[in-house]
């Protein structure tokens, strides 16, 4: 065990996590937020680590079927009467029917009937909750309440809760690191190995957290598949929502006027569009429409539903061949139809030049394998991390360029202040430290400028952004 990994134990105690055993196939087909949870938990109840992985591979094994699968549980919960099982549970409420609806996704079910006790308990299970439910196979159950539904019926859930989170504790903690120590700790966290990276592209996976810590930001990627970005917003995060090319309707982004459930950006910190050059809206001109509205200030509305506010973040990906520098006219060119609009293009804070990320090939060389935080645990930080406000200590040590519109200088100083609740939560840093994320965030929004100029001259003329750091 390295130094760093002692320090990290010391520090954080039940929250340090060997990233290695998250990557065995046993809990490989976990969510890595939800398999590091378990793994943290089995360790702290069995000392001997090989004891506590052996225990959790069969809960897992026994308790989390793959699709294939499916047949056998409705065998057993129909001749036991119930059956364990773990997956995602989220409720839905069917104020005409009076019902709780329950969606089992690894059953494929929608339709089933939640006790009413879970909801009043556990009311997260509203947006969707990890845990080890117990469902009954209840036949009569459509006679009873005189409905269609499905026969079984979640009577009890054990969340996959996270630990109280204290986030003053968090950032106090941050004192005992360097920065290149503190940075090596959160690039583990999120399952990298920062052996593998040098500087420059480490600061570039911190750039991708930056919607997560910060609200309504909106950041764009493009770089090689297989470069880690989906990766990251898939499995560090249960308050993100990606959807992976196809139809888009505006019903499942912001509100589905006929079911009257609030679509996924109202509910979600972040919402990502993989391999955004796929994606199609079943309705762009309102999709278009509706988001750039809400890219402003994070306002939306459709049909029934009024000036509803959200502090969801946008993140765009976009898959590209490796180049060593992209130039305006490829980044347009990656983009579908939809976003080759200056006036979305500008509603964007910043890209992130993810050509220079290298390829993960190999997992003993580019995943993590030591100590980090539990990602379940980071997670909840970064969602408590959106509450807090870092601009006014942006605005104190941060001068711009007069060349800087409205729209830039609050592209920057979002990305500069998601920078610096990741890297120095304690609000603690000297100059020196802080330019380095200063010119990070001024370089993202710069690309999009030279896009902007590119897409139209006349109305965005070539300038040069730039800013400096005071005392």
């Amino acid at each position: 065990m390295t130094e760093l990994e002692e320090k990290i134990i010391r520090e954080f105690g039940e929250v340090a996590v060997n990233k290695g055993l998250a990557l065995r196939h046993e809990v490989a087909r976990l969510p890595r937020f939800i398999s590091e949870y378990l793994i943290s938990k089995y360790c702290a109840r069995y000392p001997d680590p090989e004891t506590a992985f052996s225990k959790l591979s069969e809960v897992v094994s026994e308790n989390f079927p793959e699709p294939k699968d499916k047949d056998r549980l409705f065998y057993k919960i129909k001749r036991l009467g119930f059956v364990q099982l773990m997956d995602e549970f989220k409720v839905s409420v069917d104020l005409k029917r009076n019902l709780y609806l329950v969606q089992i996704p690894c059953l494929q079910i929608y339709d089933a009937l939640a006790d009413e006790g879970i909801i009043r308990k556990f009311e997260r299970i509203l947006s969707g909750m990890w845990g080890l439910g117990t469902l009954e196979y209840r036949p009569d159950l459509s006679k009873d309440i005189n409905a269609e539904i499905s026969p079984i019926l979640l009577t009890d859930i054990e969340p996959f809760q996270v630990y109280n989170i204290n986030i003053k504790d968090f950032a106090e903690k941050r004192d005992h690191f360097s920065l290149n120590e503190w940075i090596d700790l959160v690039i583990t966290t999120i399952g990298l190995n920062p052996k593998a990276y040098s500087s420059r592209q480490k600061m570039l996976q911190l750039a991708r957290l930056v919607p997560l810590v910060e609200g309504n930001t909106n950041a764009m990627e493009l770089g090689p598949r297989a470069t880690g970005k989906t990766y990251l917003y898939r499995n560090l995060s249960h308050y993100t929502r990606i959807y992976s090319g196809g139809a888009v309707s505006p019903a499942r982004l912001f509100f589905d006027a006929r079911l009257r459930i609030v679509g996924d950006i109202g509910t979600h910190d972040l919402v990502a569009f993989d391999e955004v050059s796929k994606i199609r809206f079943t309705n762009p001109d309102e999709v278009a429409g509706k988001l750039k509205d809400f890219m402003v200030d994070g306002f939306f509305e459709r049909g029934t539903l009024k000036r509803a506010h959200s502090d969801c973040s946008l993140t765009f990906l976009g898959n590209i061949e490796k180049e060593e520098k992209m130039h305006p006219e490829q980044i347009i060119y990656a983009l579908p139809d939809i976003m080759q609009d200056s006036a979305f293009i500008d509603r964007i804070h910043g890209l992130i030049p993810g050509w220079e990320m290298p390829k993960i090939m190999k997992s003993e060389e580019h995943l993590a394998q030591g100590v980090g935080l539990a990602a379940d645990y980071f997670a909840e930080i970064m969602h408590e991390l959106r509450k807090e406000n870092f601009k006014d200590l942006v605005s104190e040590h941060v001068d711009f360029s007069s060349n800087f519109t409205i729209r830039d200088e609050n592209a920057v100083k979002k990305i500069i202040s998601g920078l610096t609740k990741i890297l120095f939560p304690n609000g603690e840093f000297d100059i020196k430290e802080y330019e380095l994320i200063v010119n990070l965030a001024i370089e993202m929004r710069q690309y999009l400028g030279d896009v902007l100029t590119e897409i139209s001259p006349s109305e965005f003329p070539h300038k040069r952004l730039e800013g400096e750091v005071i005392g």
